[in-house]
């Protein structure tokens, strides 16, 4: 296949129709351009991924090697396209991108000393910057200076789901897109660049083709692919709260939980696993309401958020590595938020059991990066304004 290596775009809005920008992003680059101001520009690209298209058959031959093709504009200028995320074409299965920074292109080998930078080629957003060492070398410097920010953050794409069951899916993933700086609402071209999602993919999921995608996902909508111990002592509670028609305390609940255990014939070892689990659920349900992840007197009843908001985030990755096309990755996504709704009575209770399912495989009590992350993602989504689950009802 012959490929451009150039996304196609109109190259204005509509006749009347203001161009609207995809993300603060372009708004920021838009917004310094109208004012002329190509410093404020660099800044905002000093801290930001960019991405340059490639094919498919050529990444996955040389996964570290990136080939930047130039173009000549209309007027014979001999330029470098690159684009920010807001601004990626649509998927397509034999193009991909791989990321890149500001650094990364300053440090290349520019040989014309007339070529120019092209951001954002073909858009209504195009940015031309010459690419002379002088410029290069204050690229450089933006890019030091730039702490440019990659987690923790609310994005969305104006052109991405807003509302309605796709949407809702992919709200029910928000805890790994703003712990991975990426939109919550994109099911599109990245998620990571390509190489480097193939790599997380086989590294962290085994995953090397469509069938291995498949069959992790299925684990994961079925509720499997987390311990099956947590929901059992979790179930343990609720039948006692509904006999008891109150809360259970932790002591009767412990040794209900372990009696169930050793009624069902598992070994000593696994009761006494049991126990602290029990143990372990009650200091971190704790620390949740210390800090605001739960109620006062708020609970956990089931962990399977954690899988099933990794689902979503498994359909992006997948359609993102091109193991699977969009149709697929939509509707795995419309299905984990429909076994969410079933699951929660609320975007608060969905978060704490995302929140535990996590800890309680990764975190070790130790209150770390898996901990802080659960509760900066809670906060950020419970309480922006901006955030799917003020704005997506959860029933």
């Amino acid at each position: 296949m012959v490929m451009s290596p150039l996304p196609s775009y109109p190259s204005h809005p509509a006749h009347g129709v203001p161009w609207v920008s995809p993300s603060m992003t372009e708004h920021l680059l838009y917004e310094a351009g109208a004012r002329g101001d190509a410093e404020a520009q660099l800044r905002v690209l000093a801290g930001e991924e960019l991405y340059i298209v490639a094919p498919k058959a050529e990444a996955d031959a040389a996964p570290d090697m990136i080939t930047w093709r130039s173009y000549r504009d209309g007027t014979g200028r001999n330029c470098r396209p690159v684009l920010t995320r807001g601004m990626l074409p649509p998927w397509h299965p034999e193009w991909v991108f791989h990321g890149v920074s500001l650094k990364w292109m300053a440090e290349s080998d520019w040989r014309d000393p007339h070529q120019l930078l092209s951001v954002n080629t073909g858009t209504p957003a195009q940015i031309l910057f010459p690419a002379t060492p002088p410029h290069r070398a204050m690229w450089l410097r933006y890019h030091a200076e730039n702490d440019r920010p990659r987690s923790d953050r609310l994005i969305a794409l104006r052109h991405g789901a807003l509302h309605g069951p796709l949407a809702y899916g992919l709200a029910c993933g928000a805890h790994l897109a703003v712990g991975n700086g990426v939109p919550w609402n994109e099911v599109g071209t990245v998620y990571h660049e390509y190489s480097c999602e193939r790599e997380l993919l086989r590294d962290s999921w085994g995953i090397t083709e469509p069938t291995g995608w498949r069959k992790q996902l299925d684990a994961l909508l079925e509720a499997r692919n987390s311990p099956a111990e947590p929901d059992f002592v979790l179930r343990v509670r609720e039948q006692l709260r509904a006999g008891l028609g109150e809360q259970p305390s932790a002591d009767l609940w412990r040794e209900t939980a372990a009696g169930h255990a050793q009624d069902i014939g598992v070994g000593h070892d696994m009761v006494r696993d049991i126990e602290e689990l029990v143990r372990r659920i009650v200091r971190y349900e704790a620390r949740f309401r210390a800090d605001g992840l739960l109620p006062p007197d708020g609970r956990v009843t089931t962990t399977v958020a954690y899988d099933y908001g990794r689902a979503v985030n498994l359909a992006r990755w997948g359609l993102s590595a091109r193991f699977c096309v969009p149709h697929e990755a939509e509707q795995a996504i419309v299905h984990a938020g429909a076994l969410s709704r079933s699951a929660y009575r609320s975007w608060e209770d969905f978060s704490a059991g995302y929140a535990l399912g996590r800890v309680l495989r990764f975190d070790g009590e130790d209150y770390g990066d898996y901990y802080r992350s659960n509760v900066t993602a809670h906060h950020l989504l419970t309480e922006s304004e901006g955030s799917p689950w003020q704005n997506i009802p959860w029933r």
